[in-house]
């Protein structure tokens, strides 16, 4: 009688104790590769104790796993969730893929924890999380869509035969309460890059539009009010080939987020929109459709 490897009988053991919002989680990981326990518990949980719990279970069963960075000034950070071996078999099993070798996970986990890009990607997953974690607690909203950049670079992301020239930091589809649809491109900014940088990247939009892409806003989400003002000063004409938005993270009201109004239109008047108030701007949501390939 033919025998199931042993991975394979720990991943079907496993499978069976998942809630569909467990793999929802293991699928963002592999797709957007770290998230911190605030993050998680806002897009799927009702409380941080019981979004903590679970974790705890989930790393228990070898599915995700965990490390916790050293603040500068003292103290630490909150635990930054990853995939565990188990999570990453049972994520590549669910979409057809071949199992990362053993190790593999190990060596990611350390990538991911070391990277100087860490904190530019936690700002990119807290963006999205906060849009998740809206929806969540205002149905019927929903997020219907998060890409991150790999996804986003995929053939074919945006077009069958449309090679894109652009890398935003992430694209989404959310939708509102009342039914509207916004599709969006992210750039996000943690203020380390020079303003002329970030403004070059409206050319790569606009190749991307003449190439047959979607015009969609794209939203540029700063550190702070002075650098939001020069890059509307440095962009300098109403007339730009793509919609832009921009907000600033220091200005926010308390308990604002990304879907409420404070988003400012450049070229538009200076009364801040909501997100779903951009549809307007550039071309239509797509369709629900699945995601590119990994």
């Amino acid at each position: 009688m033919r025998t199931v490897p042993a991975s394979g009988d720990r991943v079907l053991r496993v499978q069976a104790r998942l809630t569909g919002r467990d793999r929802q989680l293991l699928d963002w990981l592999a797709d957007h590769q770290v998230l911190t326990t605030v993050q998680i518990a806002h897009t799927l949980f009702s409380s941080l104790d019981f979004a903590q719990r679970r974790l705890l279970s989930l790393h228990r069963l070898g599915l995700v796993d965990r490390f916790r960075p050293l603040r500068p000034g003292g103290g630490s950070y909150p635990w930054h969730y990853v995939l565990a071996q188990t999570g990453a078999e049972l994520v590549a099993a669910s979409r057809s893929q071949p199992p990362p070798r053993r190790g593999e996970t190990t060596d990611r986990m350390r990538r991911i924890a070391t990277s100087r890009l860490l904190p530019h990607r936690l700002g990119v997953n807290q963006f999205f999380t906060d849009l998740a974690g809206h929806a969540r607690t205002h149905p019927p909203a929903r997020l219907d869509r998060w890409w991150s950049e790999q996804q986003c670079a995929a053939p074919g992301a945006f077009g069958v035969s449309l090679v894109s020239p652009v890398r935003p930091d992430g694209h989404g589809v959310f939708t509102d309460p009342g039914g509207r649809r916004v599709a969006f491109f992210l750039e996000f900014d943690t203020g380390t890059e020079r303003l002329a940088v970030a403004a070059a990247k409206l050319t790569r939009y606009a190749a991307h539009a003449a190439k047959g892409g979607p015009a969609w806003p794209v939203l540029f989400w700063l550190p702070t009010t002075p650098r939001e003002r020069h890059l509307h000063q440095l962009l300098d004409t109403p007339e730009l080939p793509v919609p832009v938005a921009t907000a600033a993270r220091d200005s926010l009201p308390v308990g604002a987020g990304p879907a409420d109004a404070i988003w400012l239109v450049h070229g538009g008047t200076d009364t801040p929109r909501r997100l779903a108030d951009l549809a307007t701007l550039g071309d239509p949501a797509p369709d629900h459709a699945p995601a590119p390939s990994r």
